[in-house]
């Protein structure tokens, strides 16, 4: 009797499994090439207002050849003078969306980098959105004394409660993901970027 519903059985639980699957990569965030550079700041091992302890790792891709594989899930934060600001805001334009913090030393490399390329490039249809995980940080006051002490002039949004961190399933920091024009996430960058680099993602994407 039983060997009647086991073929019954066998396809309910397959539909329950694709099923699974399907809702899993739905709300994950799919890069399938992910760039670790030099060195980044592991969250889980870093809180706020302590050192902040760098982990090495290899380059284990390339940054060329991109695949765009899913849409940057939206947001919307605010600036530091409280307006809000949505990643739609920025559609047409090629977006380096950064992950940072005041006290991260890799950061801290990496910011005078990206300022160069900003003042180079906003005017090409390129932005850099910088995202501060506040609820890490050290305080609002320590983010403007850092923005003011590296002379950015690019979008930097707060965020507060740590929301969009964890969207965009951010565990080390610095973390940057490349969006094109039509909001299409091509690569995931780990740890610090310089010029050069974000030169060639850029020249890559326009090429492609």
């Amino acid at each position: 009797m039983l060997k009647k519903y086991i073929p019954v059985i066998f396809i309910s639980l397959l539909i329950s499994y694709v099923i699974f699957v399907y809702l899993f990569e739905k709300n994950t965030i799919n890069i399938s090439k992910t760039v670790h550079v030099n060195e980044q700041v592991n969250l889980n091992e870093s809180p706020k207002n302590t050192p902040a302890e760098m982990t090495e790792t290899g380059l284990t891709g390339s940054v060329k050849n991109y695949q765009k594989v899913t849409l940057a899930p939206q947001f919307t934060l605010k600036n530091m003078n409280g307006t809000a600001v949505n990643l739609s805001d920025f559609k047409g334009k090629i977006v380096i969306l950064n992950f940072w913090a005041t006290w991260c030393p890799p950061c801290r490399e990496e910011m005078p980098d990206m300022q160069r390329f900003y003042e180079k490039n906003k005017e090409n249809g390129i932005e850099i959105v910088a995202v501060n995980l506040t609820n890490l940080d050290n305080g609002v006051q320590a983010i403007e004394s850092f923005i003011q002490d590296y002379g950015l002039t690019f979008p930097i949004l707060l965020d507060k409660d740590g929301v969009v961190g964890s969207m965009y399933e951010i565990l080390t920091i610095p973390t940057s993901f490349i969006i094109d024009t039509d909001g299409g996430v091509f690569q995931k960058i780990v740890g610090p970027m310089n010029e050069q680099m974000m030169n060639e993602i850029v020249s890559s994407i326009k090429g492609g």
